[in-house]
């Protein structure tokens, strides 16, 4: 098995080496060294082969035409089908993409070692990006750390790339590693605000690209996970947290400001002033920011600075264009709660309010929420020019439990 093994991983070197000689070569840096720091793209899922700016930035991040990127797909179920999928597409936007053989689930490898070769390591250190498949994040941990946590030979390499000026891309999975803290077994997002979360289980270690400072996670609107975010950042001590949509990215430069590209956008939870109680989950003065493509914000200074074709579009508080009361039944809709923060920072209303049940067979089925959101006086928000699309800073919002009285409804 040891033999079958190892030539798997020869192979895949081998295959390395020869798109390595086809580029230019790099220089490593020595994990001692305290060059500039490189730049993270991270993508919330599903990105579309067509989204020419995100593939585009990752490839101008890495140095432009022909820049080498390592390809993870440690998080695949298939690693060899998505690495194939994911070397061939970054080629088609001009890299030199290669694969790197360490996956718990890539058939006749042993992954430990693969992690550990240092001629591996060496073909990742020298490259000047990687990207990381999307899957089951804790693939991606297991693979690149040694039991006892620490790191192996191939995860120090990915960290000198970074450090040496390199970008580190990932999507879906590959997103999830970037912050310290990550969700390992979660549950859903209304019973993981029912029933919090524990260290080493529903939340365990990433390999925190991005600092110890912002939790991320990613599917953000398409699947309502801006509410899972709130227990792991309190119960990590988290004070920021940013989400990001499906088939969109946050860039994150070396001076840590942060833009976002695609289809959607990205929410900012800021915790800085926020205050919970004990007992089932309830808490007040949450500061969340929607970031629309073109959007930018800094993670050290906290200033918000919207696209171009907003920049001359600050909404008027005096001109509202919504004037009804604002309210959902299902505020863990798809994007719903980016609907809502729209509206409200173009009404005439102080606030709009989403609740959130479950179904009667469900966990504690009496236990529902309401997340109400409020305009605070550092609220403001822009529209585009071209685009029925807003951006919304600084809205407060406060989450309590509440009673949910069976049956809610009847037939007439």
């Amino acid at each position: 098995m040891f033999r079958i093994a190892r030539r798997v991983v020869l192979a895949w070197l081998a295959l390395a080496s020869f798109q390595c000689a086809l580029a230019a070569p790099g220089s490593a840096a020595s994990s001692n060294a305290t060059p500039a720091k490189g730049s993270l793209v991270i993508i919330g899922g599903n990105l579309r082969p067509g989204n020419a700016p995100v593939w585009e930035r990752i490839l101008q991040l890495a140095g432009g035409k022909e820049a080498r990127i390592a390809v993870f797909a440690s998080a695949a179920g298939y690693p060899e089908k998505s690495g194939k999928f994911l070397v061939d597409r970054l080629n088609a936007y001009g890299a030199k993409a290669f694969f790197v053989p360490v996956a718990v689930k890539l058939a006749g490898s042993d992954y430990h070692a693969a992690a550990d070769d240092p001629k591996l390591a060496e073909l990742v250190r020298s490259a000047s990006g990687a990207f990381f498949a999307g899957g089951d994040q804790s693939r991606i941990t297991s693979a690149l750390r040694h039991e006892d946590g620490s790191n192996t030979r191939v995860l120090d390499a990915l960290w000198d790339m970074y450090r040496r000026g390199g970008v580190i891309a990932g999507t879906s999975a590959g997103a999830a590693i970037m912050s310290s803290t990550m969700f390992g077994r979660p549950r859903a997002v209304l019973a993981t605000l029912k029933l919090g979360v524990e260290d080493g289980k529903e939340i365990t270690d990433g390999l925190g690209f991005i600092g110890d400072d912002v939790f991320i996670d990613q599917h953000l609107l398409v699947r309502g996970r801006f509410a899972r975010m709130l227990p792991a950042m309190l119960a990590k001590g988290y004070k920021l947290g940013l989400g990001i949509d499906e088939d969109t990215a946050m860039v994150v430069l070396p001076n840590r400001d942060v833009e976002v590209i695609g289809y959607k956008g990205a929410l900012v939870l800021d915790l800085a002033g926020a205050s919970a109680r004990e007992g089932a989950f309830n808490v007040s003065n949450v500061r969340v920011s929607y970031l629309d493509n073109g959007d930018r914000f800094n993670i050290l200074t906290h200033e918000f600075t919207p696209s171009e074709d907003k920049a001359d579009g600050k909404l008027d508080p005096s001109r509202p264009y919504y004037r009804e009361p604002l309210f959902t039944a299902d505020i863990l809709g798809n994007s719903t709660v980016v609907d809502l923060m729209s509206k409200l920072i173009d009404s005439d209303q102080p606030e709009a309010i989403g609740i959130t049940l479950g179904s009667p067979n469900g966990v504690q089925p009496d236990l529902g929420f309401e997340f109400r959101f409020t305009r605070a006086a550092d609220s403001v928000g822009y529209s585009s020019a071209s685009t029925d699309a807003y951006s919304i800073y600084k809205l407060r919002l406060d989450i309590r439990p509440i009673l949910i009285r069976r049956p809610i409804y009847q037939y007439k």
